[in-house]
């Protein structure tokens, strides 16, 4: 079949470069401030739990913004919104590195996830447009390389920068590239004719709230002892009021509605949103763990960090190559219950770390981790559109990343909270056993005589340790039993039919 014919679009490599550029910056700060988190904490004076906001905040607005990206560039053109991002973007990533404070930090990351949500839906909008149908396939191969670079180079470039000169490097980092994607954008991508739609202002705002309140609800219940405390309580309610206005809006308003009803008659694309949630959770939460864990608890430089964890984004590429060869021939859900049986695997072998051990399981554990979102992913993109009609395919994309990005700062928090709390647990329940009727302590040296100051320091540092690694080892404990739990849901998936089209799906 001959190709339809397309107006050539000018200097076609350069905003390539120019756009991908852009994606690639974005990309990367999706996981290369996670190893350079420890360093953080210390450097902003914050706790273990409130560091994770840098990460949350970051996550959430993204998750807002989103769903918008389709609005302004129907307002103001793609190539000013495009431009506007990438500037955006770029200030917000200097005002992370001159950030003094967890508050200033926290507010530029807000900022950073506003600007940055429309950088890759636009950058892969942009390849799709100027690229003949011929060659779209190997435009999408450009544009997954691009993606797949956050996972893969993130931990090395972010532990590298973090090591040779400090921890605002990460975000300095952007500063250059930044500059240099708004030149070629600018130079050289052509304006596309604004088409005005309209907005549900009220349905995006309820839900705006209701989102930014759960999460403050969940960031801070932990620190404000949860119900005793008038904030948390306050947020509650207004995370549940904001969801039920939202709620009925969406379920009553005539004419056009943030969330289209309709999306909500498909069986697939519902139950695709609850697996969407879930690899959310199991995606972030446990690149939020890691940093700490391995630089805290095992004493590994950042460098080393790194590379320990590079591997499961090699993990997620390789399995993505493999299953975008068999995606068309074997059953999407057997695929994702691979995918899923893989990441349980590997969590349970997490729960078999110890302080003592080397770097081996780490770095296997990682790998298979890799290997099982990489089946889920693309299998669960494919079955959530499949049985979608095509008109209701843009409004379901960001829907689909939203529900996402939701799973993954929720997941974040609540690894965080059962991790403070289940070491405070395990602590109280360790040093009961720590006292003069303890006869298996009778044969200490001379250093950690419970009779001395001295002593119950050094007694006390070691039931903190090991307090810290029960709780590590119970959050993943906790994920590997979620992910068993969600693969007899698979059973709620209709067979997609044999050739669907679907929107890419990458994780990042």
């Amino acid at each position: 079949m001959t190709p339809t014919p397309r107006n050539p679009v000018r200097h076609h490599g350069l905003i390539t470069v120019s756009i991908m550029l852009a994606t690639i910056m974005q990309a990367l700060d999706t996981t290369i401030a996670n190893v350079a988190l420890p360093h953080m904490q210390g450097s902003l004076q914050a706790s273990q739990d409130q560091i994770t906001w840098v990460l949350t905040s970051y996550i959430v607005a993204a998750a807002i913004a989103l769903p918008l990206t389709g609005w302004f560039c129907g307002q103001w053109g793609r190539r000013r919104v495009f431009l506007v991002s990438v500037v955006g973007f770029t200030a917000a990533s200097a005002l992370c590195g001159l950030a003094g404070s967890l508050t200033q930090i926290v507010g530029a990351r807000l900022l950073q996830g506003l600007f940055g949500a429309a950088l890759v839906p636009l950058s892969q909008a942009v390849l799709l447009d100027i690229n003949p149908r011929e060659k779209v396939g190997q435009a999408m191969a450009i544009w997954g390389a691009g993606i797949m670079v956050g996972p893969i180079l993130g931990p090395l470039l972010g532990g590298w920068l973090t090591d040779h000169f400090d921890w605002r490097w990460v975000f300095f980092i952007n500063l250059p590239v930044g500059l240099l994607a708004f030149w070629g954008i600018a130079r050289f991508l052509p304006e596309s004719r604004p088409k005005a739609e309209r907005l549900d202002l009220f349905g995006f705002a309820t839900l705006s709230i209701g989102i930014g309140l759960l999460q403050l609800f969940l960031d801070r219940g932990e620190q404000l002892d949860w119900f005793d405390s008038w904030e948390i309580r306050l947020e509650a309610a207004g995370a549940a009021v904001a969801m039920a206005f939202f709620v009925a809006h969406t379920w009553t308003v005539q004419g056009v509605s943030f969330l289209n009803r309709e999306l909500l008659k498909d069986r697939n694309f519902v139950t695709g949103q609850l697996f969407a949630f879930v690899v959310g959770v199991i995606l972030f939460a446990t690149t939020s763990l890691l940093p700490n864990f391995l630089q805290g608890l095992m004493g590994y430089p950042v460098v080393y960090t790194g590379v320990v964890t590079a591997p499961r984004g090699v993990g997620t590429m390789i399995a993505m190559l493999v299953v975008g060869r068999l995606v068309q021939r074997v059953d999407v859900r057997a695929i994702m219950a691979v995918g899923f049986g893989m990441t349980a695997f590997s969590l349970w072998q997490m729960t078999r770390f110890t302080p003592e051990m080397d770097s081996h399981l780490i770095v296997a554990s990682g790998f298979i981790q890799g290997l099982g979102i990489g089946f889920t992913f693309v299998p669960l993109s494919t079955a959530t559109f499949a049985t979608l009609p095509a008109r209701l395919r843009h409004e379901g994309t960001p829907i689909f990343s939203l529900v996402r990005n939701i799973g993954s700062s929720v997941g974040i928090s609540v690894v965080q909270t059962l991790l403070t709390e289940g070491a405070g647990r395990a602590h109280a329940n360790l040093s009961a056993l720590v006292g003069p009727g303890n006869q298996g302590l009778a044969g200490l040296p001379p250093g950690l005589d419970i009779g001395s100051q001295a002593g119950l320091a050094v007694l006390n540092a070691e039931v903190t340790r090991q307090a810290t690694m029960v709780a590590y080892l119970d959050d993943f404990w906790v994920m590997m039993v979620l992910t068993v739990v969600a693969i007899p849901l698979l059973l709620l998936i209709r067979k997609p039919p044999a050739s669907p089209a679907t929107p890419a799906e990458i994780p990042h």
